[in-house]
């Protein structure tokens, strides 16, 4: 069988690919195909995140084993059919380390595979790629929109700090710089 995946890129713009791939191969698989279809750069981190409906990232599934004791699940451990139970299940794809490329990935539907189709393949695509991974928006705060009352400081019960690093009483002032030239 056969996993139609959509894949959404997090950016302003509708972007987004279709991809293919074999209920048998693993979210590694699925990694290559989305690195393919969006023609994205080298060879970074990445993590698949198991997701629930509102898309909030559940357990995460690395590329590479980062854990102290070595014996974490890596995408190559997981079988598409393990990450997408279920037309309708959801994960979240991350890539890169410094400029992070953000995607939603959906199961679409289960079809039937066709013969001499390598697969991971790229089944249908939608908007252009933005050269860079499309930065996120920070809300901007206006000053006028912090409401700061420092009136209500005089009730407050400011205790005295009792470490007093100036304290003088506690410095050895008996160290002294000998050195023994050789001559």
């Amino acid at each position: 069988m056969v996993y139609k995946i959509r894949v959404i890129l997090d950016a302003k713009e509708s972007i987004f690919r279709d991809i293919g791939i074999k209920d048998k191969q693993t979210l590694w698989n699925l990694h290559l195909g989305i690195k393919s279809a969006f023609s994205l750069p080298g060879d970074e981190l990445s993590s698949f995140y198991f997701s629930d409906e509102d898309w909030n990232e559940l357990q995460s599934i690395p590329l590479e084993d980062m854990s102290d004791d070595g014996d974490g699940e890596i995408m190559s451990d997981i079988y598409l059919k393990e990450g997408f139970p279920e037309v309708g299940a959801k994960m979240r794809f991350q890539y890169g380390f410094m400029d992070l490329w953000e995607f939603f990935c959906e199961l679409l539907e289960v079809v039937d595979e066709k013969p001499s189709v390598n697969y991971p393949i790229t089944l249908f695509r939608f908007g252009n790629v933005p050269l860079k991974a499309p930065s996120k928006s920070i809300p901007k705060v206006s000053k006028n929109s912090i409401d700061m009352n420092f009136e209500d400081l005089d009730d407050v019960d400011f205790k005295e700090d009792t470490d007093d690093f100036d304290d003088d009483d506690d410095f050895d002032d008996s160290y002294k710089d000998d050195f023994d030239e050789d001559i």
